[in-house]
């Protein structure tokens, strides 16, 4: 079993959208919603604390997830969840509910904000000798709609929101994601400068090409890209292109591959679309493109996504919960990786990242 540092999950949205206790075990969530038909995730989750551990998950990026663009539009059927509100203010609102959820799960040991580097080496060793110990979660943010103006980011920060991206699906009042095309707002460009004076970490993941292009142009702090896999294997604008991979790597970007079936199966169509056409393979298809294109391992890790709006329903079929992330060890063996290469892309690469991109506490 080799450690891993998954860098998205969307687990205080999980746990208050769908009601979830994510303290059980996987098999008491997936009985307590039996027999739900409201969203077709019901009772297929993935991913619960005691999970986490089972799956030797040591920290996590773990997000706060509400929107609010200047056009709100009805949600597609295939996503009839709870994610957006009529104003930034109440968006706000939400992104506190999720952020007391894992205030709460800290003060109760589940789990441990991780908010600077010496928070992340201390931590991580601690780990490594006490499978008891807490998980460690780095704070984000998917899609910055609750950062009401630029000028309360620091609010955010000083509650240990430490990486943000600025858009999700469609239009946000920063930025154009997902489904759509668009450049930065104003406010969004204002909020840049801020990342950028803060020390906050740009997440690229869901930008679309062109806010993407010119955010990378004019900030120049830390980027990654939490959960994205690859558009030269799976076409679509939710995935990177080969130079948007090169341009972020040149940036010292790590790619988290997600684990989600639409971004790894060409013409997936969510409800329809078996999840036997698919398997753990396609993910470790993702792992190599990235390593292939730049040449090494040091780029390339898991941003899993798992339990983001979707239960095994829209997993590869050999993931049954996130403890069979581990099977990947045994594919990237197949294919020739070395040990020391895996251990970056299950967790090296992302604590290399984290560390040099984190704060520091001590004293300059």
């Amino acid at each position: 079993m080799r450690p891993i540092f998954d860098a998205h999950l969307d687990l205080a949205w999980s746990a208050i959208f769908f009601n979830r206790d994510l303290t059980k075990g996987i098999e008491q969530v997936r009985a307590s919603e039996r027999g739900m038909t409201d969203e077709r995730a019901r009772g297929k989750n993935t991913v619960t604390l005691p999970e986490l551990r089972k799956a030797q998950v040591r920290v996590c990026v773990a997000t706060l997830l509400a929107r609010s663009g200047p056009a709100l539009k009805p949600q597609p059927t295939y996503m009839r969840t709870d994610l957006d509100y009529v104003t930034p203010a109440l968006a706000f609102g939400a992104a506190h509910a999720q952020l007391a959820y894992y205030q709460l799960l800290e003060q109760q040991g589940h789990l441990k904000f991780i908010r600077s580097c010496e928070d992340l080496r201390s931590h991580w060793k601690i780990a490594s000798s006490n499978p008891a110990a807490p998980i460690g979660i780095i704070l984000s943010m998917e899609g910055t709609d609750p950062i009401v103006e630029p000028s309360q980011l620091e609010h955010w920060w000083k509650l240990g929101l430490r990486a943000a991206g600025l858009a999700h699906y469609g239009q946000g009042q920063h930025a154009f994601g997902t489904g759509v095309d668009g450049p930065l707002s104003s406010a969004g460009i204002a909020l840049l400068k801020q990342f950028e004076r803060l020390g906050m970490i740009l997440d690229v993941t869901h930008l679309c090409d062109r806010s993407m292009a010119q955010a990378l142009d004019l900030f120049g702090g830390p980027v990654l890209a939490s959960h994205h896999n690859c558009r030269a294997l799976v076409p679509g604008d939710r995935q990177l292109t080969d130079d948007q991979i090169r341009q972020l790597v040149s940036r010292g970007a790590v790619i988290g591959a997600a684990l989600d079936s639409w971004m790894l199966y060409p013409g997936w169509v969510r409800g329809q679309t078996s999840a036997e056409v698919v398997s753990l393979e396609a993910v470790a298809d993702h792992v190599d493109h990235v390593c292939q294109l730049v040449g090494n391992a040091n780029h390339s890790a898991i941003g899993s996504d798992l339990d983001g709006g979707f239960g095994h329903e829209q997993t590869p079929r050999d993931l049954n919960t996130i403890a069979d992330l581990q099977k990947l060890a045994d594919i990237l063996d197949r294919r020739g990786y070395s040990d020391p290469e895996i251990d970056l892309i299950f967790h090296g690469n992302w604590l290399r990242f984290f560390i040099k991109s984190l704060p520091s506490t001590e004293p300059a």
